[in-house]
């Protein structure tokens, strides 16, 4: 098995020594340095850029600058995704957005980790797992999602949460570590409308 082999597996992998890793990544960044450096009126430059990065698009998506991510292969977008400013996407591992998926400012999603073991860690070794984002789902911003994690449809994440834990459908979830609040109700749709 190959580094890459490894790597979309969540094996032990050489992410920094190995040449083809290290040229997908090159590349990668070349383009979100391109795309990050696009004046606000260049929409279709943009978008074109976009779908030169990331591995799967649906018709609508938007990304506001800058955009950070390792391989862009592994990222798939569900249909009306929106990122505000700042999204960094490790994606050693892929990383799967449902549709109707809004992101505020600020967001990180991480496929990486270290081993505990220093000697291991030192070797450069690392692996990764998967994160993936049902539907309709909501980020305040800031928020932050570490390897692994699976988030249900119609749920709403916090601002400033630090997701260690799966979190399940339908609920608002916040904190650090991110944690269940409560689940939406009726009551949540008719809040605010006028009486």
């Amino acid at each position: 098995m190959n580094e890459k082999e490894k790597m979309l597996n969540g094996f032990l992998y050489d992410g920094n020594y190995d040449k083809s890793l290290f040229d997908e990544r090159i590349k990668c960044k070349t383009l979100c340095h391109k795309f990050n450096m696009l004046s606000p009126d260049k929409i279709d430059e943009r978008k074109s850029i976009l779908k030169q990065i990331i591995g799967k698009t649906k018709t609508t998506f938007w990304i506001e600058p800058p955009f950070y991510c390792d391989y862009g292969c592994n990222i798939e977008l569900g249909e009306n995704f929106y990122s505000n400013h700042n999204l960094i996407i490790l994606d050693p591992a892929k990383v799967t957005f449902g549709d109707n998926v809004f992101l505020g400012p600020n967001c990180a999603f991480y496929t990486p980790q270290h081993p505990l073991d220093a000697e291991t860690r030192n070797k450069g070794l690392e692996y990764a797992f998967p994160i993936k984002v049902g539907n309709n789902v909501w980020f305040g911003g800031d928020v932050k999602v570490m390897p692994g994690i699976t988030i249900g449809d119609n749920t709403v994440i916090g601002a400033g949460s630090v997701i260690t834990k799966d979190i399940p459908s339908g609920v608002i979830a916040a904190g650090n570590p991110c944690r269940v609040i409560r689940k939406i109700t009726k009551a949540d749709k008719t809040r605010f409308e006028k009486k």
